[in-house]
């Protein structure tokens, strides 16, 4: 097989090969925590007093008080991000390990338009019905499924602490600031609320994915550069057939086209693996068995196995991939490139007027580059508080958010040998030390945190009886 095939083997063939490039190895374990899967009876649209602003809509959740020190104990919440909330919950075990620990009442929540959660059901992504898909709208969700929630569980002198990776972690950050009086704290990993707002360099992201696999090994970037050429090299003289045959494709590709969709594919795959670079094998975001080189595959299709969307990254499949491909069209700032000189990956770039070109034709909506800056503070943070912001060195996404802590109650946890989102995982035997000290950190924070709102409350309460008229 040539390096061109060879390379193709590495990507997708699960992403699982254990040669040039490292890739996640060891076992996946799974706990279910007794959760609970409920809906809740959401608005429909929380900024609408007219029209379809009184209907409402069925929101998944996820409920456990296994743990919970009913009436007193926090409540640890989950802010879902793009996908099935069962996805984020089966891989958040961290959570879970410290609600047992602090006597938390844990709850995830589902996005809408993700997952089950579908508003108008299958037609959801129908234009205008999609028109509803918004951070904002989501933010509202959960703040009032927090009070609502607290009042029927008898939990209203209850500290809320929310958590959240990668956009769930977004969402968390943007819960702290725009919700203050429902949240007393946030724990935001891998969450890069920067670079979606449009802050920093257009090519960091692929070249850190680069920089992930040139760290394991020198030798695997330039091998995979060296491979790209050769595909090029392949598709300049039409060699169709030989490219059908050593990236084992079910269709023969007959166009630039074609070969364009397949570069997007293989960097997708090498994101993928850059993202979930645990040292334990996973089923997060894709499968990655623990013995990756008895899994025999036949061929692959292009256009199935990855969709070009606004996202240069990855919508994903199915629904999912359609929502979150809406959001990277309006609010979600994701103009990432490659450019085959600050990476390993071949020119393929994604500017403002690509994005506006492609949602006006896919969603007929123009993007706002600047909203995220605008609504939700971008880099001027400064006056916030409450907020851990916690980074693995392996992640593609951490540049894209906070590294350096900013004040004494806005921290950033940086976890050498981390990847995405690492400290939200359960404890695992393979767990690097790194990430053992974060979660004590994070722990000692938010238990601190939950404290301070317990005495603020007792004082408040304390200081409303004083006022009371005598009887």
């Amino acid at each position: 097989m040539s390096k061109t095939g060879a390379l193709f083997a590495l990507t997708l063939t699960l992403l699982l090969t254990e040669g040039l490039c490292r890739l996640p190895y060891g076992y996946f374990q799974v706990r279910l925590y007794s959760f609970q899967e409920k809906y809740f009876n959401q608005t429909l649209d929380h900024f609408n007093f007219n029209g379809i602003g009184n209907r409402t809509f069925s929101q998944r959740y996820l409920i456990t008080d296994k743990y919970w020190k009913k009436g007193s104990g926090p409540i640890f919440f989950y802010t879902g991000n793009e996908g099935n909330i069962w996805a984020f919950a089966l891989n958040s075990g961290f959570i879970t390990e410290l609600a047992a620990e602090q006597g938390a009442l844990v709850i995830f929540a589902e996005h809408r338009y993700y997952g089950r959660s579908l508003p108008f059901g299958k037609d959801s992504f129908r234009i205008p019905q999609v028109s509803l898909l918004t951070v904002e709208q989501a933010l509202a969700d959960y703040s009032v499924m927090i009070t609502e929630l607290k009042g029927q569980l008898g939990a209203a002198d209850c500290p809320v602490i929310v958590f959240g990776g990668s956009y769930g972690g977004m969402l968390s950050v943007y819960m702290r600031l725009k919700y203050p009086n429902i949240v007393t704290g946030a724990l935001a990993a891998s969450a890069p609320i920067l670079s979606t707002a449009g802050l920093g360099d257009s090519r960091q992201f692929f070249q850190d994915v680069t920089a992930d696999f040139q760290s394991v090994r020198p030798a695997c970037s330039e091998a995979v550069r060296g491979a790209f050429s050769q595909l090029k090299e392949l598709a300049k003289r039409q060699d169709y057939s030989r490219i059908q045959s050593e990236f084992a494709l079910c269709k023969r590709p007959t166009s630039a086209q074609d070969i364009h969709q397949l570069n997007g594919l293989l960097r997708n795959a090498f994101t993928l693996m850059a993202m979930l670079d645990y040292p334990y094998s996973t089923q997060f975001m894709g499968n990655m068995p623990a013995n990756p080189v008895k899994v025999q595959l036949t061929c692959f299709d292009l256009y199935s196995l990855y969709l070009e969307c606004a996202d240069p990254t990855g919508c994903g499949l199915g629904f999912d991939s359609l929502a979150w491909d809406y959001q990277a069209c309006t609010e979600i700032n994701l103009c990432f490139e490659s450019n085959g000189v600050t990476d390993m990956f071949p020119p393929m770039p994604f500017t403002e007027s690509d994005r506006k070109q492609y949602c006006y034709k896919r969603w007929a909506v123009v993007p706002r580059p600047g909203w995220l800056k605008i609504q939700f503070w971008g880099d001027a943070l400064s006056s916030a508080s409450n907020i851990i912001f916690s980074n693995g060195d392996l992640d593609p996404w951490a540049n894209g958010g906070v590294r350096q802590s900013l004040s004494s109650s806005l921290m950033a946890i940086n976890i050498l040998g981390g990847a995405h989102h690492l400290d939200l995982r359960e404890s695992n035997e393979a767990d690097p030390e790194s990430v053992i000290t974060a979660r004590k950190t994070e722990a000692h924070i938010i238990a601190k945190w939950v404290k301070m709102e317990r005495n603020r409350l007792k004082h408040t309460t304390q200081q409303q009886r004083k006022q009371e008229p005598p009887e």
